[in-house]
């Protein structure tokens, strides 16, 4: 272990001077960290001495691996200090002040470009070794930070992330304002509902303003946290801001360097914070639904009524804390060898788009023994794929061979064609939610958003590296949320209506897909004899045998029914009792 020595003296020293510890020929680069080794070793072209840790490593670095090496009885045996003094940086670490957050006794004076990490001498000793990391004394370096790419850019960064700080306040405090109003509108809906009903109420009526006002506490209660949470941060990045301008005008690159990279890190920490604050969208308006039963029995009801969200989302629950049911209830014979790619159900009927005979079917919604008639059928110049409901009297079909999208009429039993739009490609999948069509298409596999007159309004194609996002997108199905693909190559395939790939969910064969509810799905698999119900994230599933679900399922809201067709009997609709537990 070496131990310190002595200052040499101003005049060139000799071997045979001093005591043995008081190494007088000493590695002039073990000596600029304060550290005092008997010299080893020289090169000539540094004109240094070296100890023999970094006489046997100087060649390693590429800069220095054709330098002369002399051995100890070769080298000089004069230290001329002059030499020493023109070896040593000019550039002093005086105002490295940083201490090190993983040995606090050590102040942090170098920097490690492979992890982007600033280092005490002991982590770059006990983790950050050349050759596999390349390190920097700072000062070495810190002058190229000074009005730089980076110092701008970090600059910048911070200005953002305090925009988005105040943005996140602007917006949560424009949502809670329209929810405690909406709330409001709810307490005087609750109290003209009140003047209807018995004075026996009046402890209902209470617990129903108290749900009302407790979630008005809880929206405050978010906001007090985000303004708290978004001030705090704002004056963390504009002190860090201030900080950086005032080191950057002053020169001082040593601090401006280790200011940059605290700041960068305090972004990558405010955006984290960020995440974890309520986000405005989930502050609801609510209207109060009034219980029904209450208005005509009221001794027989226990709940005054119901808030419900103005704009329903998808519940946050677990999908997996709640069960489903599917129980066979019918099967009905239609037509025999007639393969039915598309169904939708606009009550009292069912629709369906008959691929392999080119035409449109009304039958009855009741499937029985004695019910599934076909009640109309319209044909076709092409063969339908998919289908969905428009309005209540007009459905949409996608049209693969032709590239278009037909509007047809339906009402009193009977169909028509209306207008029709031309997409292009081969158009299969299509699901309508307020106003908007999500349609996929085969060759290229894509999904397109777009309105009701065929304007496009988001294209997913293809990702940032150019390759396939979709490969056979079949069918579609969608919410006031999300967008759901089933491909039969990729499996289900989750987007917002940004177009934004979410998550997937992988399966062998999946074709056909139908959303509940609760924000969980059911894939229909091709082959197989199950039908499997998949969470709103995509990542726990649970299987349900029934017998080979083909290309298409479909549930029904309003009766819990899920409608399927079959591949053994394809002139067979069958249907399933379904229902959330």
């Amino acid at each position: 272990m070496a131990v310190p020595g002595k200052k040499a003296s101003e005049k060139a020293i000799t071997l045979s001077q001093g005591c043995a510890e008081d190494f007088e020929v000493y590695c002039q680069p073990c000596d600029r960290d304060d550290v005092r080794q008997p010299a080893f070793g020289y090169c000539v072209d540094c004109k240094e001495h070296l100890c023999q840790a970094c006489f046997v490593t100087h060649r390693k670095p590429k800069p220095s691996q054709h330098h002369q090496l002399l051995d100890k009885e070769h080298m000089p045996v004069k230290l001329n200090l002059h030499i020493a003094s023109k070896s040593t940086p000019t550039k002093q670490a005086d105002s490295l002040t940083t201490p090190c957050s993983k040995h606090t006794k050590e102040v942090i004076k170098l920097y490690c470009h492979k992890h982007d990490a600033l280092l005490c001498s002991v982590c770059v000793a006990l983790q950050h070794t050349p050759p596999s990391c390349h390190v920097d004394y700072i000062p070495d370096i810190s002058q190229q930070t000074l009005d730089s790419n980076e110092f701008n850019k970090t600059l910048k960064d911070l200005d953002q992330m305090t925009e988005k700080c105040c943005k996140v306040t602007k917006d949560q405090k424009q949502r809670v304002a329209e929810s405690i109003t909406s709330l409001e509108d709810v307490i005087t809906h609750i109290d003209n509902f009140r003047e209807e009903i018995n004075k026996r109420l009046n402890e209902l009526e209470k617990e129903a303003k108290d749900t009302a006002t407790t979630i008005q506490h809880d929206n405050n209660k978010k906001l007090t946290t985000t303004e708290t949470t978004c001030e705090n941060l704002v004056k963390s990045l504009q002190v860090s801001a201030d900080s950086l301008k005032h080191l950057n005008t002053n020169k001082k690159a040593d601090q401006l360097f280790t200011e940059l990279k605290i700041a960068q890190q305090l972004i990558i920490d405010s955006k984290q914070g960020i995440s974890q604050l309520p986000a405005a969208e989930d502050i609801d308006e609510y209207v109060f639904k009034p219980n029904q039963a209450i208005q005509t029995l009221l001794q027989n009801e226990k709940s005054f009524g119901t808030l419900k969200h103005k704009n329903p989302k998808q519940s946050a629950e677990p999908p997996n804390q709640s069960e489903v049911v599917i129980k066979m209830s019918g099967g009905a014979f239609v037509e025999k060898s007639n393969l039915r790619t598309g169904l939708a159900a606009s009550p009292p009927n069912l629709l369906f788009a008959a691929s392999e005979n080119g035409y449109i079917e009304m039958i009855d919604k009741e499937i029985g023994k004695e019910a599934g008639k076909v009640i109309k059928k319209l044909s076709l110049k092409s063969q339908p794929w998919d289908i969905t409901v428009i309005n209540i009297d007009t459905i949409a079909v996608t049209i693969p061979g032709s590239g278009k999208i037909q509007y047809i009429s339906f009402s009193s039993n009977t169909l028509s064609l209306k207008s029709k739009m031309k997409v292009g490609g081969q158009c299969h999948g299509i699901s309508h939610h307020q106003g908007k069509l999500a349609v996929t298409f085969l060759h290229p596999g894509k999904l397109l958003i777009m309105d009701l007159k065929g304007n496009v309004l988001e294209k997913v194609g293809k990702d940032s590296n150019g390759d396939d996002i979709l490969w056979e997108p079949k069918y579609v199905d969608t919410n006031s949320q999300s967008i759901y693909v089933s491909d039969s190559k990729k499996s289900i395939i989750w987007f917002n209506w940004q177009g934004e790939m979410i998550g997937r969910y992988k399966s062998d064969d999946c074709r056909s897909i139908a959303l509940l509810g609760d924000g969980s799905f059911l894939v229909g698999d091709h082959w197989g004899h199950f039908i499997s119900r998949v969470s709103d994230d995509c990542k726990t599933e649970k299987k349900y045998e029934i017998s080979f679900p083909y290309e298409v399922i479909y549930w029904c809201p309003e009766t819990s029914t899920l409608y399927t067709s079959m591949h053994e009997d394809w002139e067979f609709i069958y249907s399933y009792d379904l229902k959330l537990i």
